[in-house]
This record gives C-alpha cells, structure tokens and sequence, in this order.
C-alpha cells in the first residue's frame, strides 16, 4: 500500500463517529417515531386510529430521523441502513396515507361531478393499502431497533394526543367579496388553462387503460415519477391561480361553476401527488438492495400491489376526473364565448390538404366551440377536418382559373400554333411561370406524358387543361394569396391566428416546423 492510500484510510478512520456516541443521540431523536410505531403497530385495527395529526407526526418525525441517518452516511452502513431504508418507507407511506385522508376529509366540498366509478370506496381501499404498509413496516422497524439496542419508548398518551375532531357545519361566509373586471375573462383564463394541462396529461390519462401485464411497462414512461411530478407542479400552479385571482371573488359568487373547477383542479392535484409517491417508491426503493450483507428483513412493499394502487386508483380518477372536468371547461367557454372574425391566409402547400385541416380541427375542439371558416359563398365547419379538406375543391378551382387567365394573359400559347409539340408547349409554359414564380414546382425534373391527355380543342385549351392536371397531381402549385375567414369566439380565433402565421405547421414545400409554444397542446 502507498502512502498516500495509507494517509487516505487514516483520514477515513479518523472520521469515523464513536459509536457509543452515535448509539445515544440515535435513541434519542428516535424516541418520538419509535412511540409512534409502537403505537400504531399496537393497535388492532390501524386504520381505525390513523388521523391526520397522527400521519403528520409520522411524517414530520420520520423525515427528521431520516436527516439524521443521511448525516452520518447510515445508508453506507450495514449496521444502520435497513433502519435507514425502513424510515424511507415510513415517510412515503405517512405522506401517501396523509394525502389520501385529506382526500376523505375533503370530498364533499369538492362538488365533484358523477365518474363510473365508487371515488369514496375507492379512497377507502387505497387508504387501506397504503396504512397496512405504514403499520407493517412500524412493527419491522421496533423489530431492527431492538437489534440494535435501542429503547422502544411506550407512550400512552399519544392516542389521546393524536385524536382528530370532527365539528359540524363552518364559518359563515361573511368577508366582502373581491371586485373581478370581469366574470368572463376570469372563466376564460382559468377554463383554457385547464384545457391546456388536460392535453398536456394525456399520455397519463391514457396508461389508465392499460392492461395488468402492461402495468409496469407504463411505470417506467408515462408514470415515471419525474412525469407525474411535473404534472403535480402544473395542477397545484393551477389552484394556486384560483386561489389568488378566483378565491372570494364576485366572479365565484355569480358563476356556480367556478367553485366545482376548483374542486376537480384540487383532486385532480392530490391524486397526482398520490401518484408521484408511489411511483417514487417503485422507482427508488423497489428490489433495492442496501447492502450486500443485509441484517434480518422481510419484504414489507411487493411491485404488484403497489403498481395495482397507482393505475386503479390514482391514475384512474385523475383520467375520469380530468375527462369530466375538460366537459365543463368547454361549456363554460361556450356560455361566455365573444364572437369574432379573423382572416388569414390559406396553407401554401396544398391548402387544407391532412396536415392543416387536423390540426385546425384538432384547434377547435380543444376549446370545445363552435368556429367556422368561410371561404367565398360556402361555410365549413372548423372542428371537422374531413370538412375543411372540402374546401379544396373550391381552393383548386380558383387556382385552375387563375392559372388558365395567366397562361392567356401572358400569351404563353401563340397563336396559330396548332403544329406545335403540345407536350414541349406545357413544360415551356410550366417553366416560364416557375421563372416569373406564378408557381412552384414539386417534382423536378417534370415528367410529362408523350402526348397529353385529351386531344379535343385548341392547342390552348389542351395546355390550360394539362396544367391544371397537373396542378391536380400535386406537380406544381399556383402561388397566389387566398384568405379564408375565421368565425367564433376570439380565444380560439386567437390560436387560429397564430397557427396560420406559422404555416399551419408547414413550409412551402410541406415540411414540418416547429409549432409555437402557444400551441403546445396541438402537438399531442
């Protein structure tokens, strides 16, 4: 060995901590959570005694330990680390078990809307999983600290300490209530924001009809812990701007909906933090060994039932949640729409062809409204996208006759020609109004038929009949400007406006940009 390894292992033990020291202050500052373990894995029916004042004595007094333990390295340590990792399991499971009560406790303030399924039930059952691990795991930890000769403190009093009550009714509502501008924009904001998270969480809402055998497939991308927390982040910003700009206002008093919005943003909220817990915990702790010469452990967290709670609980009723509450955006969108009218220009390549026309209509039935395009004498409607593409018709026929008045206008076509090689007249007549950029061709070299199709009529009725044939096929396309007009409510024109002043998601040539930052939900 060297001397700079043998200086390093002197430092090492150098720092090392007295054990006998360590054993003390560990006693100490885990008098507190061991008396709750004792209690709880003493109690013949946990659930009976879980509370919220409980659960949060629990959590507050395992993350303390869990500091503790983290300053020392315990998780390194084969003496410590199963009391390490058992603290972990405490603290998620406190968290989880405190989440789901509130979720109890507050259901009913919530106004939410009827969904398929028993939501109480439901709670009940996870609430139930997630408090028999918590006691399970209290009874293992009071198991490891007596190997390690820590004093189990039995502390009658905690039951009486930790009781919650229950009083009937509230306090009156007597604050004045807040001015708004208006009740509108105030729906406006809060239903669009909505809608926005509700495209944004679809990968989520959509693991929630999986299959069992494709349940963890689903924990590892959509549900990944660092999915849901971002998605937890996004839903607690959403009732946080409720409560600032919404919260007893005159707007909630005179819109019943607004306080049901609030309701479904909360739930939807804490079934995410729900999510994020126990997908944190199939993620970071499931079938992690902390040490390759383990003390005596059970098994206390098995993937399945773990992975059962998070899809047919938490990801579940935030989908059914999210789908009834996107109902109730749109009409609320509807009830207080301000009708507008905008013009914009036709997609350059190929005008409504799949591309715009699906994302137009996938635009509009995002808000949930009704917006139609006008294009001359005829109305589409712009949540269809099947309709939109019909409007086509109309836009390639007014190309045809533009491009028939160019081709005479700029006498293209002499006249007494009638001798002349019909085919090397259209790919000239092509060429000079590519030159003059009247159009643009898509296929280059332009390939032409030996002779064209149909041999009645001038030689000049033959070539406008081939261009436009051409035209037809997508060979080349007429540059001109087209406008079309927008009709509906002036929140959704709004994007309208943006997706057309960015192609509509394509070039000239039809290939794919980036969207705008507005339009992020457009891209799911």
């Amino acid at each position: 060995m060297t001397l700079t390894q043998q200086q390093g292992h002197a430092t090492m033990n150098a720092s090392l901590v007295n054990e006998q020291d360590f054993h003390r202050l560990i006693e100490k500052r885990a008098d507190m959570l061991l008396a709750l373990a004792d209690y709880l894995s003493g109690s013949e029916n946990p659930r009976a005694v879980l509370t919220r004042p409980l659960l949060g004595e629990f959590l507050s007094q395992s993350m303390q330990f869990e500091e503790l333990l983290d300053t020392y390295d315990a998780g390194k340590s084969c003496s410590w680390c199963n009391l390490r990792s058992l603290t972990a399991t405490i603290k998620l499971f406190s968290d989880a078990s405190y989440e789901l009560l509130h979720i109890l406790h507050r259901v009913s303030s919530y106004r939410l809307m009827a969904v398929e399924r028993d939501f109480v039930a439901a709670t009940e059952e996870a609430l139930a999983y997630s408090g028999g691990i918590l006691a399970q795991t209290s009874r293992e930890i009071l198991n490891r600290a007596r190997e390690r000769n820590l004093r189990i403190p039995h502390k009658t009093e905690i039951a009486d300490a930790y009781e919650e009550y229950q009083l009937p009714g509230r306090l009156a509502h007597d604050c004045g209530a807040r001015h708004t501008d208006t009740v509108a924009g105030t729906v406006a904001l809060l239903a669009t924001a909505f809608l926005n998270l509700a495209s944004e969480s679809e990968d989520v809402r959509a693991a929630s009809r999986a299959r069992p055998e494709e349940y963890a497939t689903r924990a590892s991308a959509a549900l990944s812990e660092e999915r849901l927390r971002s998605l937890e982040f996004q839903f607690h910003n959403l009732q946080s701007q409720y409560d600032t700009y919404v919260s007893g206002t005159e707007a909630e008093r005179v819109d019943t909906d607004l306080p049901v919005l609030r309701g479904h943003v909360s739930v939807v909220f804490h079934l995410l933090r729900t999510g994020t817990l126990f997908a944190h915990y199939y993620e970071r702790h499931m079938n992690k060994k902390h040490c390759a010469h383990p003390p005596h452990s059970v098994s206390l967290v098995e993937p399945d039932p773990l992975l059962s709670v998070l899809m047919n609980y938490s990801v579940t009723f935030i989908d059914l949640y999210i789908g009834r509450t996107v109902s109730l955006c749109q009409e609320m969108l509807k009830r207080y729409a301000e009708v507008g009218r905008i013009d914009v220009s036709i997609p350059k390549y190929r005008g409504f062809h799949v591309r715009p026309s699906t994302l137009i209509s996938k635009l509009v039935l995002h808000y949930g409204s009704k917006v139609q395009m006008l294009l001359g004498d005829e109305v589409y409607d712009a949540s269809s996208s099947l309709d939109l593409f019909r409007a086509n018709e109309k836009i390639n026929a007014q190309k045809r006759r533009w491009l028939a008045k160019e081709i005479v206008r700029l006498g293209l076509v002499p006249e007494h020609s009638e001798s002349e090689d019909a085919v090397a007249l259209v790919r000239t007549v092509v060429l000079a109004l590519a030159d003059k950029s009247k159009l643009v061709m898509y296929e280059q070299p332009l390939e032409l038929p030996e002779q064209i199709c149909g041999s009645e009529g001038t030689l000049l009725e033959r070539v406008i009949s081939e261009t436009g044939r051409l035209l037809a096929m997508g060979k080349i396309d007429i540059s001109i400007e087209m406008n079309a007009q927008f009709v509906g409510d002036r929140r959704v024109l709004a994007d309208v406006q943006i997706l057309a002043e960015h192609g509509y998601g394509e070039d000239s040539f039809g290939n794919n940009i980036p969207l705008p930052k507005q339009l992020i939900y457009l891209r799911r």
